[in-house]
């Protein structure tokens, strides 16, 4: 499973309210790139796409391919606000190995 924080699905849905654009959830995944392998990435999606995993957290709607989904199970996500700067956090069980920003990840 790949959830949300109580704090990070208010964050999402405040930001969904915003959206002008039909949009239905996130879509949330991983792609090539970063310093360590692979990079996290969070956009609005107006559905699901053929093959995508719906999931449910705290009242938003996940979309997540299932390459992606392999290397999330277990993820949660949650949004800081602090000091140094504000967004959103992975907390991912398979990584291995992270980069010193905390978007990239190896497995």
């Amino acid at each position: 499973m790949i959830s949300l924080t109580e704090n990070a699905a208010t964050k999402v849905k405040a930001m969904l309210a915003e959206r002008e654009s039909p949009t239905e959830g996130l879509r949330v995944g991983v792609k090539g790139g970063g310093c360590s392998g692979f990079t996290y990435f969070l956009e609005f999606a107006e559905g699901a796409n053929k093959g995508d995993r719906e999931l449910d957290s705290h009242g938003v709607k996940l979309f997540v391919d299932s390459k992606s989904y392999l290397y999330l199970m277990g993820t949660q996500v949650d949004f800081v606000d602090g000091l140094a700067g504000s967004g959103f956090k992975f907390e991912n069980p398979n990584a291995r190995r992270t980069c010193g920003c905390g978007e990239s990840f190896s497995v």
